[in-house]
């Protein structure tokens, strides 16, 4: 399990520290999968990098703390430590799998590499279950003979699930899985993913702004607004009863199968992360603020068991 507690980090800028993620306080259980969704820059791919503990690009750990227990609770891991169990224990999912991948080297040749240089398996042993999980994958072993390029957009995403999971790690973290993939081949992969997950029962983390995936595979779904968690509870709770109303104008703006009417977004765009307004950061799109919510910002509170919202107007705004 992962704990991550009061978190704020971001980045150092000319214009002073730019804070992706403000105060989150989230747990990634043992054998469940973990939505995480908000509108671009709200913080998601700051939050997945510090869970994998990728540092490479600036990224800093302001205050708070992130750790990860094994399910004995034998052994603790601060988040400074992840990258020595890459592959391993946190194997990741990029966006982009053109970008993830090596186009002068065979699929085999990426799949036996992965993972080597922390010896997962040795290298016969791995041959075998790479073929094991293409089968998992649907994907024909043709497949480890080509290049990437010679791959769908979709066979790649697969091939990238494949390297991620082959190796058994614990925590699966994924980035935007089914980006750019037309419905069908979107789910597919989830149900790929999904059967491997509970194959192997290991724990997903996948970020994405679309809320029907996170609907159809996540036991768990944190919804970020400007670096902030403003709700956070069990996948049918929040999306099938949005309790923020960020949350609510998210779900709001979704199409639903025979319905004619407009869909209403969310009015406005998100603040900068080096202008924050005072108090509420959704209070300049909030049609139902009051004087309050200028004046601090909502702490998260109890909805029901295990469902949290910070709302100022908590089960007012309906």
């Amino acid at each position: 399990m992962i704990s991550v507690d009061n978190v704020v980090a971001g980045y150092r800028t000319p214009g002073g520290l730019l804070r992706a993620v403000d105060g989150v306080s989230l747990q990634v259980r043992d054998g469940e999968i973990l939505g995480i969704a908000g509108e671009s820059g709200c913080g998601k791919s700051t939050l997945l990098k510090l869970l994998y503990g990728s540092f490479s690009d600036g990224l800093e750990i302001f205050s708070g703390s992130i750790t990860w227990r094994d399910r004995e609770g034998a052994r603790t891991l601060d988040v400074k430590d992840f990258h020595r169990h890459w592959w391993s224990l946190f194997s990741y999912v990029p966006q982009g799998s053109m970008s993830a991948m090596n186009m002068l080297m065979k699929i085999g040749a990426q799949m036996i590499d992965a993972g080597s240089a922390h010896g997962v398996i040795d290298r016969t042993a791995r041959a075998a279950r790479i073929r094991s999980t293409l089968a998992e994958l649907d994907l024909p072993e043709e497949v480890l003979g080509l290049y990437p390029h010679q791959l769908s957009g979709g066979m790649r995403q697969r091939v990238l699930i494949g390297l991620a999971t082959y190796v058994d790690p614990e925590v699966i973290l994924a980035d935007e899985p089914t980006t750019a993939l037309d419905v069908v081949v979107q789910r597919q992969i989830l149900e790929n993913l999904v059967r491997l997950q509970r194959a192997r029962q290991n724990s997903i983390v996948i970020v994405s702004h679309d809320l029907g995936l996170h609907y159809q595979v996540a036991d768990q779904v944190a919804i970020l607004y400007a670096g902030r968690l403003v709700e956070l509870g069990s996948a049918q709770n929040v999306l099938r009863n949005p309790q923020h109303p960020y949350t609510r104008g998210l779900v709001g703006a979704l199409p639903r199968l025979g319905d004619q009417l407009p869909r209403q977004g969310i009015d406005g765009r998100p603040p900068s992360l080096l202008d924050l307004p005072g108090g509420c950061r959704f209070l300049p799109r909030c049609a139902k603020a009051l004087a309050s919510c200028a004046q601090a910002q909502p702490a998260l509170s109890p909805v029901g068991p295990g469902w949290l919202a910070a709302c100022h107007r908590l089960g007012e705004c309906r």
